[in-house]
């Protein structure tokens, strides 16, 4: 069972990145955007653009891409667990819809339009929070059970062969500029303090 054992704690490691971005989101939210009457365009768009990002990074998943087919193909007796799964993951879908059309692009301009902005994003996160959980609490549980020594062999396989293309296929992005130099010798520190999200 070795092979289950690597293969759930790198999906492990999978889902506490996507469990940081979702949090990271909510912190901006509850920090930022909650304590304001307005909201501006940007500050919308960053967060319908996040919203996508953080949907499309769970669609793509290990979990959904490696492991819920296994199950699939192993038992039935999961099937109501992972329509559970599915409906939390349509909820996500429906919040983000909603954020999508009521609010992309323009200014929320009083207090009580960004608490709804608030309230639609929260729903958003939460779903999928709650999806994590589960997966982690109830589908690596099922999972283990379910699935043979066979059959991890060749979801390991899969994800390593997964993670080789990911490598070899990802842009190279440029390095950061050097740092300036004033005339006083000492090195200008010019980078803005931004809140990033993990994908």
């Amino acid at each position: 069972m070795l092979t289950a054992t690597y293969t759930l704690v790198a999906l492990s490691v999978e889902q506490a990145s996507v469990r940081v971005s979702l949090q990271s989101l909510q912190k901006v939210l509850y920090n930022n955007f909650a304590q304001q009457r307005a909201l501006t365009p940007g500050q919308v768009d960053y967060a319908c653009n996040a919203l996508r990002r953080l949907y499309d990074t769970c669609h793509w998943r290990k979990i959904e891409k490696f492991l819920i087919p296994a199950i699939h193909r192993a038992t039935h007796d999961a099937d109501q667990l992972l329509l559970d799964l599915e409906r939390l993951n349509n909820a996500a879908a429906v919040a983000m819809g909603e954020v999508a059309e009521r609010f992309a692009g323009l200014s929320i301009d009083s207090a009580d339009r960004v608490t709804e902005f608030c309230a639609s994003v929260d729903a958003f996160c939460n779903a999928l929070l709650q999806r994590l959980a589960r997966e982690e609490q109830e589908l690596f549980p099922v999972a283990r059970t379910v699935i043979s020594g066979e059959a991890w062999f060749s979801i390991a396989n899969k994800m390593l062969a997964h993670e080789a293309y990911v490598q070899e296929t990802r842009p190279v992005r440029p390095g950061p500029a050097p740092a300036a130099v004033p005339a006083n010798g000492r090195l200008a520190d010019q980078r803005a303090a931004r809140i990033t999200l993990t994908h």
